[in-house]
């Protein structure tokens, strides 16, 4: 049994006739986390006004969620398979929801940091619950449903959330954070009446060691990224991501080992033996970096370069929401072409994003940016929606659970990475038009990197989110 190893449960009558409403809890707890992933992209200029604090603070408002989350994602799907799902989720939300409050609370660049770091750790033990749940309590036939209403309902949020934050931000930023309150307690008393109580699975032990070095590994690569900029980028900072590397190597070496005797890796070794699926961590890798670089820069290029409000900063990213929505659409129709979609969703993204560096100039107005911004949206929904089918094409049954876990976390990693990397060049040059070539050139990689995936997705493969 691997992290996020998902084994279905005899379920009874009664459990399957709450399916809809358990579904809702779900598609909520996962509202949250992503809302709670982008707000500060739109509030973060705000905050930092008013906190103080450096440069670094808005990107770590965004990265230290994301680290958080990418720390604990692997080490919560575990829990949920040895303490039961039900209960794991009930942990994660309610930890959310008073992270949330924290946030709101927050009076200092530390302490916002910290609450951030807080709902990053309970939303990683919130989300991987959700499929595990879903195989539980949907038959097979109403699965790929009940699956398949995750795209627009993640879509809408992206859509929503900016307004949300653009909206709330322009009365106290605090809102943003103290919205969660009455969402979180619906959403927790909700669980209790509708999530069945899944049996948690026999002899599946915690791998805390590899949590601890593949976390570890992380925080090394990204802390240096984010500081080392406003710092000057001094000696440490180039040998803390140095000792990222040999952290992941003594990572990789003790994952074989605990394989090798028979223990609970928290990833599958063979997984790494397979090319398709490297080709992929390396596909996934970049494309969330440009992914969540991109929109972060245009968020502070529209309000620290542009002085728009953040609301009007705000609706400035509708179109690339909608456009996203419209792309996902688009692959869905088109999905029997399999790899051929993302190549041409990195085609049309990297269009856009020239399109943006074409027009970015002082007093560029939202209507001005929308038919790129649009574009790029269209891209990445091109790009996102095939991606973890096309990836699991190459996983065998056995190693779905810890190939779905490490695909959800990479998502997490590359956002954390491309919020530290686009954000200090745009801080350290000032330049948004550099800043976006440095974008367009990881949509290019992400086109070559993709040419080594399978043509095809496999139909029974796990869908992640």
């Amino acid at each position: 049994m691997t992290a996020l190893d998902i084994r279905p449960v005899q379920t009874s009558p009664e459990l399957y006739r709450w399916r809809w409403p358990a579904l809702a809890v779900i598609l909520a707890g996962s509202v949250m986390e992503v809302l709670d992933g982008t707000v500060t992209n739109i509030a973060g200029p705000t905050m930092r006004d008013q906190l103080g604090g450096g440069t670094s603070l808005i990107q770590w408002l965004g990265a230290a969620y994301l680290l958080a989350m990418t720390a604990g994602l692997l080490t919560g799907g575990r829990l949920g398979d040895i303490v039961g799902r039900k209960r794991m989720f009930l942990i994660g939300v309610i930890g959310f929801t008073a992270g949330s409050l924290l946030c709101a609370l927050a009076f200092s660049p530390e302490t916002i940091i910290a609450a951030r770091i807080v709902q990053g750790l309970f939303g990683a033990a919130m989300i991987p619950q959700g499929m595990g749940l879903m195989k539980e309590m949907f038959p097979p036939k109403e699965l790929a449903v009940a699956m398949g209403l995750f795209g627009p309902v993640i879509g809408l949020s992206a859509v929503g959330g900016p307004i949300l934050a653009g909206v709330l931000t322009s009365v106290d930023w605090r809102l943003i954070f103290l919205i969660n309150l009455p969402v979180g307690a619906a959403a927790a008393l909700a669980a209790l009446r509708f999530l069945p109580a899944s049996r948690p699975a026999g002899g599946v032990r915690l791998d805390l060691p590899g949590a601890l070095l593949a976390s570890a590994g992380t925080v090394l690569i990204v802390f240096p990224l984010v500081q080392g900029g406003e710092h000057g980028w001094p000696a440490w900072s180039f040998a803390m991501m140095a000792a990222s590397g040999a952290v992941f190597a003594v990572f990789a070496a003790y994952e074989r080992r605990r394989a090798a005797r028979g223990g609970d890796p928290l990833m599958a070794p063979s997984l790494f033996r397979k090319r398709a699926f490297v080709s992929g961590m390396a596909t996934g890798a970049i494309y969330f970096a440009a992914f969540a670089g991109f929109f972060f820069v245009i968020g502070l290029y529209t309000q620290l370069g542009l002085g728009y409000s953040p609301l009007k900063a705000a609706l400035t990213g509708v179109p690339a929401s909608l456009g996203m929505i419209a792309g996902m659409g688009v692959a869905q129709a088109a999905r029997r072409h399999g790899r051929k979609v993302l190549l041409a969703g990195a085609v049309v993204m990297g269009l856009g994003v020239v399109g943006v560096i074409a027009i970015a100039s002082p007093g560029v107005s939202p209507w001005q940016l929308a038919p790129a911004l649009a574009v790029t949206g269209l891209g990445s929904g091109l790009i996102m929606t095939p991606y973890f089918g096309i990836v699991m094409a190459a996983v065998e049954p056995q190693e779905t659970g810890s190939a779905s876990g490490t695909l959800t976390a990479l998502q997490q990693v590359g956002g954390a990475l491309g919020l530290a990397l686009l954000g200090t060049v745009y801080a350290g040059t000032g330049s948004v038009r550099m800043t976006l070539w440095a974008a367009a050139g990881m949509i290019a990689a992400t086109f070559v990197a993709g040419l080594l995936l399978p043509k095809q997705a496999r139909e029974d493969a796990d869908v992640v989110h």
